[in-house]
């Protein structure tokens, strides 16, 4: 097994041993998925096969009863799986998005923690489930459900 973090670990370690690193590293994750900027996420906690992000509640993330709106938590939960995805797979494979399934478990009235996790052992090929969870700041789980991935083989390099 290589012990070598992959180039997102390796960039995650670096700039989080600086002032502001955090955020910096957050908003290079959602200048390649831009539409993860629309919830301002915070990559808190990152390390192989887990991911914590915060969705601050603000005006422009609220719905109408003045929570936070579940495609807000949703979008930060995507941002977890896939900054943890592309810190942990192992070097040989590859992973896309297939699906999500989420249920909506109590209100979200404050800032939200997203978290995606998965055990080292499932990054084997076929279909993977990264469980999900998001918590509001009293630990209660507003959001809980799975994102399914494809893995798969890297092609080979030419």
């Amino acid at each position: 097994m290589n012990n070598k973090p992959t180039r997102v670990m390796a960039l995650y370690r670096r700039m989080t041993k600086w002032p502001l690193g955090h955020k910096f590293f957050s908003l290079m994750v959602s200048r390649m998925a831009p539409y993860f900027a629309t919830v301002k996420p915070l990559v808190t906690e990152l390390r192989p096969n887990y991911c914590q992000v915060l969705v601050r509640k603000r005006r422009a993330v609220q719905n109408h009863i003045g929570t936070v709106h579940v495609i807000a938590i949703c979008n930060g939960l995507e941002m977890a799986m896939g900054t943890m995805a592309e810190a942990s797979i192992p070097a040989h494979l590859r992973w896309i998005p297939k699906g999500m399934s989420v249920d909506y478990t109590a209100k979200a009235g404050s800032d939200i923690r997203c978290i995606a996790e998965v055990m080292p052992e499932q990054w084997v090929e076929g279909d993977m489930l990264v469980k999900v969870t998001a918590l509001d700041e009293n630990d209660v789980v507003v959001v809980k459900g799975h994102i399914k991935l494809w893995i798969s083989l890297k092609p080979p390099k030419k």
